[in-house]
């Protein structure tokens, strides 16, 4: 019988860097704009908004960048601790290993007899591969890659806090924070937008999500800035 197959597409290979790069951009664009709101509310002139925006750049940039490749290189490395003890057992308790494998499967609703099957055939063929996918839960989609996570994260932060920056500078001289505000939320519902077409998930609660947010960091940021005469 002639054998047809079709093409499919799945968004999961996406999950690394759209975590990375939605992060990224919502903080880049929240944290920036609530700090020229902050500013703005105590009465600052245009040039140290514009200073203080730059240096929040940067900032948070580099502290994304950084946070980021920390994190997930421990990720990698609990990772690559588990492989390595799993690689241990194999050489060292095969028996019990493929048993593991064959109850797993046997969980999943095969019968012994086919899950013992299964699980010698994947043994022969990747016996590290297996145990890392179905006991570890470790495959090529979700392993981690803190270079990635580091330079995606660094890049959308500042790409995200450009933004109100440029409104900042843009915006008449009475009307900073209110042009920064408004500017800012149409940034994070576009942002909502995007990431949600982007991973396949619904596009009204993304964009609900992540305006809600970034309206109440701003609105706290601003009643701090108009209290205090400072952004705290």
């Amino acid at each position: 019988m002639a054998r047809h197959t079709h093409r499919e597409t799945h968004r999961t290979e996406r999950i690394g860097w759209l975590r990375a790069a939605v992060l990224g951009a919502n903080d880049g664009i929240v944290s920036t704009a609530s700090l020229l709101v902050g500013v703005a509310a105590a009465q600052v002139d245009r040039a140290e908004l514009v200073t203080v925006g730059m240096a929040g750049l940067v900032a948070g940039a580099m502290s994304m960048a950084a946070g980021e490749y920390v994190s997930v290189s421990s990720q990698a490395d609990t990772e690559a601790a588990d492989l390595a003890r799993e690689r241990h057992e194999l050489l060292t308790e095969p028996e019990s290993e493929h048993l593991e494998l064959a109850m797993i499967y046997q969980s999943r609703g095969l019968t012994p007899e086919l899950a013992s099957q299964v699980a010698h055939q994947l043994t022969e063929h990747d016996a590290l591969g297996a145990h890392a996918r179905d006991e570890l839960g470790i495959s090529q989609i979700t392993t981690a890659r803190p270079v990635q996570a580091a330079l995606t994260s660094a890049a959308t932060f500042a790409i995200g806090a450009a933004l109100p920056l440029a409104s900042a500078l843009l915006a008449p001289a009475a009307r900073v924070a209110e042009v920064v505000a408004v500017a800012s939320l149409l940034s994070l519902a576009a942002l909502g937008v995007v990431a949600a077409r982007t991973g396949g998930a619904p596009v009204g609660r993304s964009a609900a999500r992540v305006l809600f947010w970034g309206a109440l960091a701003m609105a706290v940021t601003a009643f701090v800035g108009k209290v205090f005469g400072a952004v705290v």
